[in-house]
């Protein structure tokens, strides 16, 4: 089955706490007062927190992880074949994102 990735490529800034709307913030009340500060990202009109997505990097859940080999560290299924992926920068103060379909 093949993969496609829809990106524009480019290293974008993560949101602050305070950019976010307050009903957003309110659906995350499951994060740490410091957690919740940072690592926004607003994509497609939809909010997210870096720590919904889970990694591409765990060898014990995903040992063959597709998106591993594109350079993603991060995905968030929204359907069995599609999803979002992240990539961080080495500082993680910058990400490059996009829509993956199955």
């Amino acid at each position: 089955m093949k993969t496609e990735i829809i990106t524009d490529h480019k290293w974008k800034q993560f949101k602050y706490g305070y950019e976010v709307p307050k009903s957003v913030l309110n659906d995350y009340d499951h994060l740490e007062e410091g957690e919740a500060y940072d690592g926004w990202i607003l994509y497609r009109k939809r909010w997210y927190h870096v720590s919904d997505f889970m990694s591409c990097h765990n060898e014990i859940h995903s040992p063959n992880n597709p998106f591993r080999k594109f350079g993603y560290d991060g995905y968030l299924s929204d359907s069995f074949f599609s999803g979002v992926l992240i990539k961080l920068s080495d500082d993680n103060e910058t990400y490059k994102i996009g829509t993956y379909i199955s």
